[in-house]
């Protein structure tokens, strides 16, 4: 269970591979996360650039000129900086359960916003409500960007302790339940 948002190092790993790709300003950066995140996310303007004057303190990233816009803080990795990316590739590998439960705690939160009898939200007259519907598109959505990036979408109808328990090194067993249920593997994880 994650005490707070998304994997401690997050933000400071996108910077540096989006930085490995070619020198960028902290706008960019912004704009690339926010567009990677399928426009669903965007860190604060007050996270990304502390990262980077941290990045030129500690000699991971400086500072490049550029004739054509000579007012913009342009970045670039340095060598000390591409060394750093690859140990946080494997420190941001390590956090891939985390992350997993901040997705799906989000969207129990969702759902409990929706069904939850403790909790009464008033949608007012806006186009999002909390309710079957909307929960729906979101779960489909999910579905459609697994099948856009790994395939068909196969269900998993493994327990959730089953599932954890196979994707530890385990095997997990197959609860039974839906058709067309496979068996957990450390990669069906999404």
């Amino acid at each position: 269970m994650r005490k707070s948002g998304p994997p401690k190092g997050l933000i400071s790993y996108l910077v540096l591979e989006l930085l490995a790709e070619r020198p960028r300003y902290g706008y960019e950066l912004l704009g690339e996360i926010t567009t990677i995140s399928g426009g669903h996310w965007e860190p604060s303007y007050g996270s990304v650039y502390p990262i980077l004057y941290k990045f030129e303190e500690d000699g991971v990233a400086e500072r490049v000129e550029r004739e054509d816009e000579p007012d913009r803080k342009y970045f670039a990795l340095t060598d000390h900086g591409r060394e750093t990316l690859v140990e946080k590739r494997s420190e941001i590998g390590g956090e891939a359960r985390d992350f997993g439960d901040v997705v799906l705690g989000f969207y129990h939160l969702y759902a409990a916003l929706a069904t939850d009898d403790r909790f009464a939200v008033d949608d007012g007259e806006g186009e999002w409500n909390y309710d079957e519907r909307h929960s729906a598109w979101i779960v489909e959505q999910m579905i459609r960007h697994h099948e856009r990036d790994f395939g068909e979408f196969e269900r998993i109808t493994d327990s959730p302790e089953a599932f954890y328990a196979g994707t530890d090194g385990t095997e997990a067993a197959n609860d039974g339940g839906d058709e067309g249920g496979g068996e957990a593997s450390s990669g069906s994880a999404d």
